[in-house]
This record gives C-alpha cells, structure tokens and sequence, in this order.
C-alpha cells in the first residue's frame, strides 16, 4: 500500500468513467478498478439483439457525445465501444482483471482489497450498479435436470436453447424482448403480469423528446418523482416501444404468474396442468449485493443509505450509478453524469476540509 489515492473507483462502467471524468478535471489522484478484462464488457455480454431505449442523443456521458444518428437506437455493442473510447479520450487510469473482494473504513481511510493487492483511499466511489446479483426464485431449483434455466443475464440469443418450448419469466422489457425473438423459431410461453406500455413515438416525436426533461430529470424527493417511483425500486419498468398487441404472435402464449414446480415442471396461474418446456428463460431481474462493504451502509432490503449517492454513515464513501439515486435517469447511460458531477464535488469538500 506504498501508494495513498484520493479516490478508488470500484466498477469502470458508465457510472464509474463518469466519475472519473470529473476526477480528471480536478487533477485528482485516483484509481478505477473494474473485474472485466476489457472496458464495455458487462454490455457486450448482454444478449445480442439488445438495443438501448433511448435514442443516441439522450446518451452521452460528461464531455463526449454519442456517435452516429442523434436519432437511432445504438446497440450493446455501440454502447461497448463508446464507453472504450471515452476511457481512451480522457485517459483515465482503469485497472483491468481487478476484482474487489473488500472495502473497509479503518480510521479515518479505505481500504480496498482485491485478490492481488491492497489500496488505500481517502475516499471511495462504489459504481457497479444497484443490481449485481442475479435475482431466480427458490423454486428454480426443483426443475426437472432436463430444462435447461437461463437468467437473462447469461441469455444470448436462440441457438443456445435445445429445441423444444421455452418459458419465459418476467414479461418487463428483457422478457418481452427475448420472448418475441425466441417465438419466430419456436412456442414461447410468457409468464407474469403487464407491466404497461409507452409508445416509441408521441405527436411525431421519440417519446424519449418529451419524457427526458419532463419526467426524467425532477428528483426524486419532488413531488413528482414521489409519485413516479413509489413502490418501484425493484419492479419492471414498463415497455417502451411495443405495447400489447406487438406480444400477439402465434407461436407466443400470455400466461399468469409462475407459482412453483410440480413433478419437474414449471406451474403458472390460470393453467392446471404443468408446461412442458424445454428451457426457462428467468427475467426476474436482479439485487442488490453490496455485503463485501465492510460499513454500514446498507438497509435491510440491501439497497445502500444515502443522500444523492453519499453516505453519512461512512464518511468518504459514495455511490453513482444508483436506480432513482436523484433522478428517474440516474442509472441510465446519460443520466449518471449529473450524480457523478454532485459525488466528486461532495467528496471534494470533504477531503478539502479534512486537509
């Protein structure tokens, strides 16, 4: 630990290069730490039909718009290769292959531990999103040894899957999404209820137009934002751009919810007997897993305390890249940079007035 940092960055994602944008522009001494082998991965692993809702415009990071039509969708790998080239442009020091298995606060610093080394910080920044643990219901594990079961995190496209009928979990925009590609080469049966729908397009406009400055940006603490994200923190966003109609495919059946397994077979609402599929396809979403902080930081649903990404209980300590951390958009691609700017601000000060 022969080197002391400012800041230690944990997770080189949107979020993370973010914050290290803005810990560029004050020459502070700093450090990201990511356990991808290369910047972008943790799209480029994301099944391969994936489009972004929001069209290019709507998401660029600090300082570096997003290439191509303002107006088209990007792709994974679009968002891949952005985030690469942003890291490059800045240059911002990322460490790469690094997975952190600790951060401690001891007496008055951090330490962050990873399998090769021990760093110490005056501050952290914890960027690797608020969902980092796969979320499959208990009863995943009582399917028969023969159905193949996916979370859609590990989904990549149809030919992973054996022939056969495929449940999928979860009708929120992963599910619908992977249900409606899967069902142009086989039965699809979609379980869960409606989350609703937004249209793409509004009085000839990207919906995104006139949802971004209304609805997307007022804080969460307005009144507003109280009303939009209430109950929502781990619920499925509704679908944007397909509504119901667009789940009408024949080889695509609606079902209830899935309520646990009998003789090795999935059980749905509305529907006596079992499915008899060939693989189950979980878009259940996922958790939080922040237990390797070694604070108290964290409520009892897992979801971290803070006040817009800092934490008083840790002095030092803050996070971006939250769900609904100040803003509807927080954990979107172009809305992490706002978060960013106030967390290295607010930790700023803070080293500021420790000096």
């Amino acid at each position: 630990m022969s080197v002391h940092y400012d800041t230690i960055i944990v997770g080189a994602g949107q979020a993370g290069l973010a914050a290290g944008y803005f810990l560029s522009r004050v020459r502070s001494r700093f450090l990201l730490l990511d356990n991808s082998s290369e910047i972008g991965d943790s799209w480029r692993r994301r099944w391969d039909s994936l489009r972004l809702f929001t069209p290019n415009r709507y998401n660029a990071l600090p300082g570096m718009p997003f290439p191509g039509n303002p107006a088209a969708l990007p792709t994974k790998d679009d968002v891949a290769a952005y985030l690469q080239s942003y890291a490059a442009r800045f240059d911002l020091p990322v460490r790469l292959s690094a997975s952190v298995s600790a951060v401690e606060h001891h007496r008055g610093a951090f330490i962050v531990r990873t399998a090769d080394d021990e760093l110490a910080a005056s501050s952290v920044i914890i960027a690797t999103g608020a969902y980092g643990r796969p979320s499959v219901p208990l009863f995943a594990s009582e399917l028969a040894p023969r159905i193949v079961g996916l979370h859609s995190s590990n989904y990549r496209n149809p030919r992973q899957l054996p022939d056969g009928d495929v449940l999928v979990v979860g009708a929120g925009n992963s599910g619908a999404q992977i249900a409606l590609e899967l069902s142009a080469s086989r039965r699809v049966w979609l379980s869960g209820p409606s989350t609703g729908a937004i249209p793409r397009r509004v009085l000839g406009r990207d919906v995104y137009d006139w949802l971004w400055p209304t609805l997307m940006r007022p804080s969460v603490d307005s009144w507003i934002g109280r009303r939009l994200t209430a109950g929502r923190l781990f619920a499925g966003d509704p679908l944007v751009g397909m509504t119901m109609r667009d789940l009408e495919r024949p080889a695509l059946t609606r079902v209830g919810r899935m309520t646990g397994v009998r003789v090795g077979r999935p059980v749905v609402e509305g529907r006596e007997d079992p499915l008899d599929v060939a693989a189950v396809i979980w878009c259940t979403g996922f958790r939080p897993d922040f237990g390797w902080i070694q604070a108290p930081v964290v409520r009892p649903d897992g979801y971290p305390l803070h006040l817009r990404g800092v934490v008083s209980s840790a002095p030092g300590l803050a996070f971006v890249g939250l769900r609904y951390q100040s803003r509807l958009n927080s954990s979107l691609l172009g809305g992490v940079g706002e978060d960013a700017a106030f967390v290295v601000s607010a930790l700023q000060d803070r080293q500021r007035g420790a000096a």
